[in-house]
């Protein structure tokens, strides 16, 4: 698995499975921004796979809570782990799968985490504004699917699935 991060020395980290989604409308990458004050930041939306669920389970969940989105995961497109401390300085590895996903409903009344705001970038933007570099990696794969279907002729870009 590509791993992003480097742990720092004399740190135990812990281990959390993940998913997060990426959905396309008009171009346009979903998003969120957390806001933390001067240290808010834009992630995709998604995140720890609780208990026994899957991580597509995790995405629909998590795209719910997160923004008021209601998905289906389509395909797992990448995967990879990311070493970082949360805002509250707890070293995690997050590890898991990247899944292109489509939007069926918004409701923004669904949404619980208050301090996540959705917002559409164009992909390019979202490379260089993502926090995790495992984000920002997962959204240059997904540009490069893209550009590999137009030059198939298809709007589907083709399975090379993990």
């Amino acid at each position: 698995m590509l791993q992003f991060g480097t742990p720092e020395q004399d740190l135990t980290y812990r281990e959390r499975a993940t998913a997060f989604g990426l959905v396309l409308r008009d171009g346009l990458l979903a998003c969120v921004r957390v806001d933390r004050g001067d240290g808010s930041y834009f992630d995709l939306p998604g995140g720890a796979v609780d208990g026994v669920e899957t991580e597509a389970q995790a995405i629909v969940r998590e795209f719910l809570e997160e923004t008021g989105m209601t998905v289906v995961p389509r395909r797992r497109i990448a995967e990879a782990a990311q070493y970082f401390r949360k805002t509250d300085g707890e070293p995690i590895r997050n590890h898991g799968g990247f899944w292109i996903a489509d939007q069926t409903a918004l409701d923004p009344a669904l949404k619980v985490e208050a301090d996540h705001t959705l917002t559409w970038l164009s992909p390019p933007d979202a490379v260089s504004c993502l926090r995790h570099d495992a984000h920002a990696w997962a959204v240059a794969c997904l540009m490069r699917l893209g550009r590999q279907a137009s030059q198939y002729g298809t709007s589907d870009p083709p399975d090379r699935s993990l």
